[in-house]
């Protein structure tokens, strides 16, 4: 958590917030932030006179596009982006300020300490960790039926765990997973190479859907997750299978189990998602 469409949301949220603001200075209060470069001076004095082009997303990741730089963060846990007048207080976790010469400040929190940020020249980024192997992109054009398939084609993982792979599908992360295979009706401990053409274009489907109408919603705030204006996503009214053990299943009417797998918790509904007979 965040998942693809919480940190889909934040993009879009913070390209309305900071898109074209020009940074006068950059203040880390927290180092072990930064991981490119590896002097946090530095990193400070790069950011320096640089415009926000656009904000967009890779898996996970956020990517942020200036003249000449591209800033990678990822928010892990409890990591959050917030537009700020000058000289409101502080946050005792306010980690990293990005302070624009319009007088606002772009302040990155984190409870947990758990984000990172990288700092690249254009198109370095995409070659080089932590975005250089990275799977398919599940709501781009390249997400086809055909690609699905041959990805999993001849694999013997379950295919709950493969989902969760950012090396196969990027930014599809528990809740999703959950909800993607119960709408398709595959059992999360089907192996990949168990399913049938028809079922993978069913689940295709269902990733698809799943995620779209998450980011509609803009996300799930199952725990902390706010965007950037410290707005809450609504998905978490509409899941159908995701944190809802022993309660009933909305398609049949049986009860919703809950157990382990890929060392996730995973919840299944044992009449819509039934086991691979042998």
């Amino acid at each position: 958590m965040p998942e693809l469409p919480e940190v889909e949301t934040v993009k879009r949220t913070l390209n309305t917030l900071v898109q074209g603001k020009k940074i006068h200075k950059v203040t880390v209060r927290l180092p072990r932030i930064i991981r490119r470069p590896d002097d946090i001076r530095i990193f400070e004095t790069l950011l320096e006179g640089h415009t926000i082009e656009r904000v967009e997303r890779r898996g996970k990741f956020l990517r942020f596009l200036l003249d000449g730089l591209v800033l990678v963060s990822h928010l892990r846990m409890e990591g959050r982006y917030g537009l700020f007048a000058a000289g409101e207080p502080l946050d005792k976790h306010t980690h990293v300020i990005f302070y624009f010469d319009d007088g606002t400040e772009l302040r990155y929190t984190d409870v947990r300490q758990f984000g990172t940020m990288d700092l690249f020249l254009p198109g370095e980024d995409l070659e080089l960790p932590p975005l250089n192997k990275l799977g398919l992109e599940p709501l781009s054009p390249e997400f086809t039926i055909e690609a699905f398939k041959d990805l999993a084609a001849g694999k013997n993982t379950k295919i709950k765990p493969l989902l969760l792979n950012q090396a196969y599908v990027v930014g599809i992360g528990n809740i999703y997973v959950d909800e993607s295979l119960h709408l398709a009706g595959i059992h999360p401990k089907r192996s990949a190479k168990s399913l049938s053409a028809e079922e993978l274009s069913r689940l295709h489907q269902a990733i698809v859907s799943t995620l779209s109408e998450a980011v509609n919603a803009g996300g799930s705030s199952v725990k902390s997750y706010v965007n950037g204006q410290g707005e809450s996503g609504s998905y978490q009214h509409q899941l159908r299978i995701y944190g809802r053990k022993d309660a009933i299943c909305y398609t049949c009417g049986s009860k919703v189990e809950k157990s382990v797998v890929g060392g996730r918790g995973t919840h299944f509904c044992p009449s819509c998602q039934p086991p691979l007979l042998t």
